[in-house]
């Protein structure tokens, strides 16, 4: 490697392109929540125009889903009514569950409130709330990478498990009644006061299209 001289110009130089890296991918570079750690607070607006914010479900459990209507991984856990089955039994339990739709506008799986309603209509889909996140702010904050990607917070605003819906990465429909569902795992080991396990597992589907 040849020897460079570092004169005063040449640190100048470097400093302006590490600021000029940093104001263009600092917003995508922020650091994912941890499993264990307080989950980041946060507001959105959802499909019915109300402004929902997480701290204040504090006392209650509350369930993130990252979704697309149009990727065929989220179609295969709502053709099978396997999301919607979760979903009536997180409010049975009295369980907050947000979808967040994080698409941005002229991409794939984008809605207007009004479409996010009818979706979830005719999927007989029963979310606490839709959050329409087109500019990406929740998702990114989260580090959300798939639909679907799942994220659970306890009662106390702790985040105790993030990451795939099961343990099968396939679109296949069928697949579902085969495999070990995550959410299921970590809600049966926070009813029973155990540590959730596994807590962090690797999500599939299709890329959040920011």
């Amino acid at each position: 490697m040849p020897n460079v001289t570092m004169t005063p110009r040449t640190v100048f130089a470097l400093t302006g392109v590490a600021a000029l890296t940093l104001a263009l991918y600092g917003g995508l570079a922020q650091a994912a929540p941890t499993v264990g750690q307080p989950a980041p607070d946060f507001t959105a607006i959802d499909s019915n125009g109300a402004t929902q914010q997480l701290s204040a479900q504090r006392g209650s459990t509350v369930i993130l889903e990252w979704t697309n209507h149009d990727c065929p991984f989220v179609r295969k856990h709502y053709d099978t009514d396997n999301m919607q089955a979760l979903q009536n039994d997180a409010e049975a339990k009295e369980i907050v569950w947000w979808s967040v739709i994080s698409s941005a506008p002229g991409k794939q799986g984008y809605v207007s409130p009004a479409e996010a309603n009818a979706l979830t209509a005719s999927r007989n889909a029963a979310p606490a709330a839709v959050l329409l996140d087109s500019d990406g702010k929740v998702g990114r904050l989260y580090g959300a990478r798939t639909t679907p990607h799942m994220y659970i917070i306890d009662p106390e605003g702790t985040l105790v498990y993030m990451g795939g819906i099961d343990d099968n990465p396939s679109a296949n429909p069928a697949d579902v009644e085969t495999a070990t569902n995550y959410v299921r795992v970590a809600l049966a080991a926070m009813e029973s006061g155990q540590a959730v396990d596994p807590a962090s597992t690797r999500p599939y589907g299709c890329s959040v299209k920011y």
